[in-house]
């Protein structure tokens, strides 16, 4: 493909469109609102609506749609067509500023945690100028906001707005200190987006996958990921050429697609962008979610993005790679050769430091779902444990200002492959560790807990916003001291010195660890309703309502969504897993076992004894008794009464549904290993993970 440039972003109302067709001074004042967050001048929709439509139109299409993300996780969008009627009978393609600036999609069914009643149906949507509109399938999608008829917040959008501007904010007064004119500060963004390929035939046999995105039942292949050889290696051509396909189509929508590879587990790969502001971040990776599922169906596959699609492998992450940059480009994470002497970036850092520390629980909560218990603490997820990673040269760094000491810089240092042919290599000053949930990486930090199906967007608006408190508890500070050089040195060294026990460079997976984590006072909370029930409480209400990011009643609905949606998910896979046992393996298992006892009778008529043919069909009848057993107890728990509190529910499904799945599991898992595979009723995990 020799056409990259020309096709990149062809199919987006970016900059460069926008430079091109709109008047010079509307195009200013919407530059302003997009760069500086100013408010949006009213004046200027009509004149964009008309040159969006005009341009849409030109490009083949026919409808526009407000685009916004509800409470769901995924996005949504209701389709009107451009055209206007004329009185000769005839219409027009017409497309106003109004309807550019605002749409009111029906806010009763979505997801609201009590904010609204099934007959308060009025929602409006509201055109978000700094996220580009983009064409889809033949609709112009215009990204915007969601609220209720009486302004409540019903996205993950709007939040995730208010926090960049909290952060920004807080961070331009913290910049004023040092003598720096900044207007805007951008949290920026890099998630990478891991998932699973599979062949699409068998995964439309498998129900299971299909209702709830991960195998309920299913045996370990005789080779699972021990040899480590599909890390890295080379694609296969189908994963090849969807990939290809994949990229153009990224390319299309303005969408910074980098990086591709083969992840550790078989059938699972990952695809990185290339930094981008938070907001525009979080709708590209929206889109790239949807689109990696019509391409993959194009190539023969089915996209897996849940967390844990097959038991005893790797699950998928999305690692939120997050910094924060001026408005000139200056990378505030970014320590320069001698960090010990950057006061701006050990402020920034220690602002990092203490957030996590103060507010792990919401980084927690942030990542808190059904999918994702399933992979927390396995060996290709950090555990539930918050803790920082900040590597060798920057914890000496901290280690002196913490004993009052001077530091001495590194001396950079090269490494000597050993080979004559081999040039050396300039080596970083610090490792990396893989088990850290929140790792620096030289420039930014990589937050490792978010699950592959997420929203990005509710992990950055509690990053975003607990640094942002952070910063501006450090600006009140400073902002009356006498002696800046030396207020700042004195605040930096109190607060590495309270936040210590965030910082951990070891291994993350090791039980000492959360032995000392319990030592130190980190949380560990193992689950989603664990988590959950804090997200009201008082320090982070007060943190949200401090900052305009949440009000009570919203974070009150926000933990309640969560909560019955954790409950939801856990009922549905129970039910499914009813199903699947009573409805295909049972039957599958009983004719097995019955043939086989028939064909050991046939045979003893005969005179031939085949004691082991005889201990084979007793062995699955009795694992298939065991297994009937388990789904008939199964039955009964999801027959309980359901407590009405959410977190009471939620909990109960945590601890007693999920055993009883997995006591079904057991018995169906050793039985696939026993019947004939031309009967057994599902793709194994051998089919779907190596396929041809």
């Amino acid at each position: 493909m020799n056409h990259v440039p020309e096709l990149f972003g062809s199919m987006v109302f970016n900059d460069k469109v926008m430079k091109a067709r709109l008047p010079k001074e509307v195009y200013r004042s919407l530059k302003n609102t997009i760069q500086r967050g100013a408010p949006l001048d009213p004046s200027v929709a009509d004149v964009v609506a008309a040159c969006m439509k005009d341009w849409a139109v030109s490009k083949g299409a026919t409808h526009f749609t407000h685009w916004f993300q509800p409470m769901t996780g995924i996005t949504a969008e209701k389709h009107d067509s451009f055209i206007n009627p004329c009185g000769d009978g005839s219409v027009i393609m017409d497309f106003s500023g109004k309807e550019l600036v605002k749409g009111e999609p029906d806010a009763s069914s979505f997801p609201s945690g009590g904010l609204r009643a099934t007959f308060e149906a009025r929602g409006y949507t509201a055109w978000d100028p700094t996220s580009y509109a983009f064409i889809k399938d033949d609709t112009l999608c215009i990204p915007t906001a969601f609220c209720s008829y009486n302004g409540q917040v019903l996205d993950k959008k709007t939040p995730l707005l208010r926090s960049m501007d909290a952060i920004s904010k807080q961070a331009v007064r913290v910049l004023a200190l040092f003598g720096k004119d900044v207007q805007r500060v951008n949290a920026t963004i890099g998630p990478e987006q891991e998932y699973f390929l599979i062949n699409k035939e068998d995964y439309a046999r498998r129900p299971d996958l299909i209702l709830t995105g991960r195998t309920l039942v299913g045996a370990p292949a005789p080779k699972g990921q021990e040899l480590e050889d599909h890390y890295f290696g080379s694609l296969r051509p189908r994963v090849k050429a969807f990939m290809a396909d994949l990229d153009e189509e990224l390319w299309k929508l303005g969408i910074l697609a980098k990086t591709e590879h083969n992840e550790v587990a078989p059938c699972q790969h990952e695809m990185a962008p290339i930094f981008a502001t938070a907001n525009i971040s979080t709708d590209a990776n929206q889109l790239t979610m949807e689109v990696m599922k019509k391409v993959a169906d194009r190539h023969g596959f089915a996209c897996l993005l849940h967390e844990k699609p097959f038991e005893g492998v790797n699950g998928s992450g999305k690692h939120n790679n997050w910094s924060l940059s001026t408005d000139g480009g200056e990378n505030l994470l970014d320590p320069g050769t001698t960090p010990a002497e950057n006061t701006q970036f050990l402020l920034f850092l220690t602002a990092v430091i203490k957030a996590v520390d103060d507010y792990q629980d919401l980084l927690r909560i942030s990542v808190a779902s059904a999918g994702n218990d399933h992979r927390l603490g396995a060996n290709e997820a950090p555990p539930a444990i918050v803790s920082m990673y900040v590597g060798d040269e920057l914890q000496a760094v901290i280690d002196c200002l913490v004993a009052g000491k001077p530091c001495q810089p590194n001396a950079p240092t090269v490494l000597d492959t050993g080979a004559v042919v081999l040039p050396n290599l300039p080596k970083d000053t610090s490792d990396r560790n893989r088990t850290s949930p929140f790792a620096f990486t030289g420039n930014k930090f990589e937050f490792r807990m978010p699950g592959s199906s997420f929203n990005i967007a509710c992990t950055n608006v509690m990053l975003n916003t607990a640094v942002a408190e952070s910063l501006r508890q450090f600006a009140d500070v400073l902002e009356q001291a006498d002696d800046l050089p030396r207020a700042l040195l004195e605040l930096i060294r109190s607060e590495l010195t309270a936040h210590q026990r965030i910082l951990f460079n070891g291994n993350g997976y090791s039980h000492d660890w959360e032995v000392e984590a319990a030592r130190r006072g980190l949380s560990n909370f193992r689950t989603t309703p664990e988590a959950l029930v804090h997200y009201t409480d008082p320090k982070n209400v007060e943190l949200f309502a401090r900052h305009g990011v949440y009000t009570q009643d919203e974070i009150q609905s926000r933990q309640d969504i969560l909560l019955d949606e954790y409950a939801k998910a856990i009922r549905i896979e129970a039910l499914t897993l009813l199903d699947l046992v009573r409805c295909r393996i049972s039957p599958a298992c009983v004719n097995y076992a019955t043939g086989l006892a028939q064909g050991v009778s046939t045979k003893k008529q005969l005179g031939i004894e085949v004691p082991q043919e005889e201990t084979l069909a007793r062995h699955i009848s009795s694992l298939t008794g065991q297994l009937i057993q388990a789904a008939d107890q199964l039955e009964g728990r999801l027959a309980d009464p359901v407590a009405e509190d959410a977190s009471v529910a939620a909990s109960w499904c945590a601890q007693t549904l999920i055993a009883a799945m997995d006591a079904v599991r057991t018995p169906a898992d050793r039985l696939e290993q026993l019947v004939d595979r031309s009967v057994w009723p599902l793709p194994t995990y051998s089919d779907m993970l190596f396929y041809v």
